[in-house]
C-alpha cells in the first residue's frame, strides 16, 4: 500500500500508522454509507486521506502537524484532494484568522467536501487506535478550550447529509464485522 510506503518513508510511529489505519476504517465505513444513500463520495480518497492524514506527525507533533503533513504528501505527488483532507483535518477545522493566531499559513484549513469532512470527523472519533464514542472528542474539545460548536456542527452536518447519526452509523458497522 502507497500510504504505508510513505509513512515508513517518512519514519512515522507505529502508533500514528496503528492511529491511521483505524481512522481509514471509520472513514470507509461512514464514505461507502454515504454511497450506499446516493451521495458520490470518493472512498478511495476517503481511504488514502485518512491513511495519511497524521503523516505530518512524523515531523512535527503540534497543530502545526496537518499543513506539514499536507506539504509532505503534496511533495509527493499525491492528489490534491488528498492533500486537502490532510491539511484540512486538524480539530473541526481552523479559519485564517485561528490560523494566524496559531503561528500557521493565513490558509482556510476548515473541512469544506464532503470527504475532508468524512476523514475530520472519523479522527475525531478515533482515541489511538481505539474507535470510542464522540462526547470524549468533545469533552477534549472543552477541557483545551478548543471550539467545541464548530466540533459538534461538523456532526451535525454530517447526520443531516447522510440522514442518520455517523456516529451510529460507524457503532453499528463495528459491531457487525467485529
Amino acid at each position: 500500500m502507497e500510504s504505508l510506503a510513505l509513512h515508513r518513508k517518512y519514519g512515522s510511529s507505529d502508533r500514528v500508522v496503528s492511529h491511521c489505519k483505524t481512522v481509514a476504517k471509520v472513514a470507509e465505513i461512514l464514505a461507502e454509507e454515504f454511497n450506499r444513500r446516493g451521495e458520490q463520495v470518493d472512498v478511495r480518497m476517503v481511504v488514502a486521506g485518512a491513511m495519511l492524514h497524521d503523516i505530518g506527525r512524523s515531523r512535527v507533533q503540534t497543530v502545526m502537524h496537518g499543513v506539514e503533513g499536507s506539504h509532505i504528501v503534496g511533495n509527493e505527488g499525491v492528489d490534491r484532494k488528498v492533500v486537502e483532507i490532510v491539511q484540512k483535518h486538524v480539530g473541526a477545522g481552523i479559519s485564517p484568522p485561528e490560523a494566524k493566531s496559531l503561528g500557521l499559513p493565513d490558509l482556510d484549513l476548515i473541512p469544506s467536501t464532503l470527504e475532508e469532512r468524512i476523514v475530520c470527523f472519523a479522527d475525531k472519533m478515533v482515541d489511538g487506535d481505539r474507535v470510542r464514542p464522540f462526547d470524549g472528542e468533545v469533552r477534549r474539545f472543552s477541557m483545551k478550550k478548543h471550539d467545541v460548536p464548530r466540533l459538534l456542527n461538523l456532526k451535525k452536518r454530517l447526520q443531516e447529509e447522510l440522514g442518520e447519526d455517523p456516529e451510529k452509523v460507524i457503532f453499528d458497522k463495528i459491531k457487525g464485522t467485529g
